[in-house]
């Protein structure tokens, strides 16, 4: 099941809100919740307020658990630019453009094969798909060869 919350209009550059997106897809609720609360980032307010009613909108219309959900998807994508003009030398003007942004987060409820996948964390590998060597002593043996 997926719940859709969106925000328009937001009133910072979709480039900037795009580095915050990007800290939380795809991670638990819990998890981007935690994120965001210690992000240092402007547009991390704004993200924060609209998975709150994401969440809200699944468990009171869908009654998802809170537990069961990850951020499948945000999309940030361009609004209307705000015109704006500035004198300058010689009678000339200056355009500035003030950026809106649109916020699309898609929670979905995670199945068991995405619990378990979340829940084991898998071993670094090496290059030529070998496990990690587990301490010094592993890394100083020689390796036969077949």
């Amino acid at each position: 099941m997926e719940v859709t919350a969106k925000l328009r209009y937001l009133r910072i550059a979709p480039r900037k809100v795009r580095l915050v997106a990007d800290l939380v897809r795809g991670k638990s609720v819990e998890e981007a919740t935690h994120i965001l609360n210690f992000t240092r980032k402007r547009a991390a307010k704004p993200i924060l307020k609209l998975l709150n009613s994401a969440i809200a909108n699944a468990s009171h219309n869908f009654q998802l658990k809170k537990e069961n959900l990850y951020i499948s998807k945000i999309v940030v994508n361009e609004g209307p630019k705000l015109k704006r003009w500035r004198p300058r030398a010689r009678g000339v003007t200056y355009e500035i453009q003030k950026k809106t942004s649109h916020i699309t987060l898609v929670l979905t409820e995670m199945d068991n094969r995405n619990l378990k996948r979340k829940s084991q964390k898998s071993k670094p590998r090496l290059p030529d798909g070998q496990a990690q060597p587990k301490s010094q002593n592993e890394k100083l043996k020689p390796k036969k060869k077949k």
